[in-house]
């Protein structure tokens, strides 16, 4: 009997530690397979980023950045471009930290957002207000943005940043989330990482 019984507990201690290392074996495979697709899903995040930065936007205006003035003035400064893409500015900048002002701002104080790297999305009385109102939400959760109104500008929405400017259909254009990717903090910014709070606060 003690031999029948000590074969009976070999066996349950063989079958325990089998169901172990099957399940162990189970856990790592899955998490492997989990760390292996989640690695493939960054690298194609990194890759469509890459892209977007690398492709010229479709429609896009160029200055050279060379010829923006940065100087800081408290002085009116008259602009080629409306809404304005660099030249000389006031000192403080405009809050830009996905800020939606529902009035038009002081331009000079926005394009030193522009220096800061931030996109600025205006739109005028041309613009469909579900456009409007969509571009709102997005600007809202992206740091390093501000939106408000430009009447006097030529298209219905425009996206600006230092020395870049495109106009858009709508909301929907695939041009707005490359002009952000490809901007927002951007190659361009003259002043990469500088702040875009405890700046100049509009009416939201």
């Amino acid at each position: 009997m003690r031999r029948a019984e000590k074969a009976r507990d070999r066996r349950n201690t063989i079958l325990a530690v089998t169901a172990c290392v099957a399940v162990v074996g189970g856990l790592v495979g899955w998490g492997s397979y989990v760390l292996i697709d989640q690695k493939n899903e960054e690298k194609a995040r990194t890759e469509a980023v890459e892209k977007a930065r690398t492709t010229p936007v479709t429609g896009e205006q160029v200055w050279d950045a060379k010829n923006l003035g940065r100087n800081h003035v408290e002085t009116p400064v008259s602009y080629e471009m409306k809404p304005p893409v660099g030249g000389d500015h006031h000192p403080r900048w405009m809050n830009c930290n996905g800020d939606v002002y529902a009035n038009p701002v002081p331009e000079v104080n926005a394009v030193h957002s522009l220096e800061h790297g931030a996109v600025w999305v205006t739109y005028s009385d041309k613009a469909d207000k579900a456009d409007v109102e969509k571009l709102a939400a997005k600007v809202a959760k992206t740091p390093y943005t501000l939106m408000s109104p430009v009447k006097e500008q030529s298209g219905p929405i425009m996206l600006s940043a230092w020395g870049k400017q495109v106009t858009v259909d709508g909301a929907g254009d695939p041009r707005v989330d490359q002009f952000f990717t490809k901007y927002v903090q951007g190659p361009q910014t003259p002043e990469p990482g500088a702040a875009c709070t405890m700046g100049l606060a509009g009416d939201k």
